[in-house]
């Protein structure tokens, strides 16, 4: 998990080989097939993932069967059920591979024991936290000003490819 990871984390805060090493010894890479759900709606999640090829997604289903996209992650990007892996509650949101994925899987008690000690994993999580958040507002102020179209649009500029995912 180097080169391009290494340099992935650093473009969060700046981390020593050293401190990307610790976070390299809680990860494990997984190869997981398409349609594969990686947290269920009410199972309290362990992990966060590094989508490093692939596309996943996050959703809601309705009790008719309508499934209702919550956001989309292509790769490089971090992928989990934040809300219930800070709270360390059930997830309400289903977290799925869209098609077959390779990431990293990292133990989210683990990597919040290392932040405690290690300040530059400290910095890299508060790091990542606002980018988040700031992705969470964008979205949020997308959906209140553009319409169904635009915001398809938009999304096929982010994700150029995703009009073949579901053909």
């Amino acid at each position: 998990m180097k080169s391009k990871f290494y340099k992935f984390f650093n473009s969060f805060s700046s981390l020593s080989e050293e401190s990307f090493n610790e976070l390299v010894n809680i990860s494990s890479f997984k190869k997981i097939k398409a349609n594969t759900s990686i947290v269920e709606v009410g199972q309290v999640p362990k992990y966060v993932y590094l989508l490093t090829s692939g596309m996943m997604r996050a959703y809601l289903g309705s009790e008719v069967g309508k499934q209702h996209n919550n956001k989309l992650f292509a790769s490089l990007s971090l992928v989990g059920p934040l809300t219930a892996l800070i709270k360390n509650s059930p997830s309400k949101l289903i977290y799925e591979t869209i098609t077959d994925c390779k990431t990293y899987e990292v133990d989210f008690e683990k990597f919040k024991e290392l932040c405690r000690n290690n300040m530059e994993l400290g910095r890299l999580y508060v790091k990542v936290l606002e980018y988040i958040y700031i992705d969470y507002e964008r979205r949020n102020l997308d959906l209140m000003s553009l319409d169904a179209t635009q915001r398809y649009l938009k999304l096929q500029r982010e994700i150029p490819h995703i009009c073949l995912l579901y053909t």
